[in-house]
């Protein structure tokens, strides 16, 4: 993918998150990145295909990751958990506007195929780290959990902590706008928790 277009996507994504789907024109998103109209229309063709496009930039990353999480024998199921809770923080937290964007402006927009993309999307990604868990269960490490509301808690903590941004800095007395800070903090926070989190609830105890 080429400079232009990852610049044309990473602005999209600002707007987008700021003023939601529809409230951000084309023309707003090609003033923002210095570029022209018809070359948005050359990359994307609409603002619909361009949210597909930044959907699709944004997704693919993660997915080749569980991949690689699931094929490595190396690692344990609980080395495994571990990577796995550290990608889903780190790319969370530093891609707040995208997750803002899937969790707050998405259920606005009328396309059905784009709902469908993001739901084939996390169901993909869903059975990779099912693969993970069922893996720990057949070793007898990790006891019969309900999946889907395994993973839902996981995803709810991290929205949680995202949309209750304000909240947190207030918590733990750092300047709203101060990026740097609330990340340092809140990473390190989430991670430790989401591991006890799942090493409580997977345990098997004897």
């Amino acid at each position: 993918m080429n400079d232009k277009r990852v610049h044309i996507l990473d602005v999209a994504e600002q707007l987008f998150s700021e003023r939601g789907f529809d409230g951000t024109s084309v023309r707003d998103i090609a003033g923002q990145a210095g570029v022209n109209l018809a070359m948005i229309s050359y990359y994307f063709g609409s603002k619909e295909k361009l949210l597909v496009a930044l959907i699709a930039h944004r997704s693919s990353y993660t997915h080749g990751i569980l991949e690689e999480l699931n094929r490595d024998d190396k690692l344990s199921p609980w080395d495994k958990i571990e990577r796995l809770v550290d990608l889903y923080v780190d790319k969370i937290i530093n891609n707040y506007r995208f997750h803002s964007i899937m969790t707050t402006h998405l259920p606005t927009i009328q396309s059905d195929d784009i709902r469908e993309m993001i739901t084939d999307i996390k169901v993909k990604n869903f059975e990779l780290i099912k693969k993970i868990i069922t893996e720990g269960q057949q070793q007898k490490i990790f006891r019969k959990v309900d999946m889907e509301l395994t993973v839902g808690c996981v995803m709810g903590t991290l929205t949680q902590a995202t949309l209750s941004k304000s909240l947190y800095c207030r918590l733990m007395h750092i300047d709203i706008h101060d990026e740097d800070t609330y990340r340092k903090k809140i990473i390190p926070k989430l991670k430790t928790h989401l591991k006890s989190l799942l090493k409580a609830h997977l345990e098997i105890r004897n």
